[in-house]
């Protein structure tokens, strides 16, 4: 049995609650209300933004770099595919193809995705992975939010959007499920998506005791 693509949209980036100088990338099922939040490094997350802002560094990033190496040799990136997640860690393959061969690589979903956004390519995840690490918008909130939560324009003194979140997932022990329902919906709306990411986990734990 074959399982269901979905495809992303890049929405935006938020610095890391939990990890420092990390940042949270931030994709959305295309038409659809779930978000899916990977942690991902501060080179990776300023690699995306640029790209993203349509800026052009001094010299080449190495991103870039591969880019330019590949289409000088005729090869395209047609697809990313975040294919796999293992214990909070997602995998990532970049399909390539040069004439009629086509091959796999693997790599690191930030490097994956700083590629897509400059070959202008596809990104798809399995809805099984968007199912049990994605977060859901509500329809509504959706609406209210679909300029906000664009990547902001940056400057070279200012590379990607910076939201600091507080709160770890260890926080949430002492709250009722009533009480972490009512944390989770406040993340949302905050677009703390991290956060959220954690209080679904927690939840979740909770509910299968």
């Amino acid at each position: 049995m074959s399982l269901k693509k979905v495809r992303l949209e890049v929405i935006g980036l938020s610095y890391s609650q939990t990890q420092s100088g990390a940042y949270a990338l931030v994709l959305g099922e295309e038409k659809g209300k779930r978000r899916l939040p990977i942690i991902i490094g501060g080179f990776e997350a300023q690699a995306i933004a640029i790209e993203l802002e349509k800026m052009t560094p001094q010299r080449p990033l190495t991103h870039d770099l591969f880019k330019s190496f590949a289409t000088s040799f005729g090869i395209q990136v047609k697809e990313v595919v975040i294919y796999k997640l293992v214990e909070g860690i997602f995998f990532a393959k970049i399909i390539c193809h040069n004439n009629d061969k086509e091959v796999d690589i693997d790599a690191r979903t930030s490097d994956a995705i700083a590629l897509a956004v400059r070959f202008n390519c596809n990104i798809y995840t399995y809805d099984t992975i968007l199912s049990s690490a994605g977060i859901t918008i509500e329809e509504e909130e959706m609406e209210e939010k679909i300029g906000a939560e664009k990547v902001e324009k940056t400057d070279k003194s200012k590379k990607v959007k910076v939201e600091k979140e507080e709160g770890t997932a260890g926080e949430f022990s002492h709250f009722n499920l009533q009480e972490l329902h009512q944390l989770l919906n406040e993340a949302i709306d905050q677009e703390a998506y991290e956060r959220a990411s954690n209080l679904r986990d927690e939840i979740k734990k909770r509910s299968i005791k």
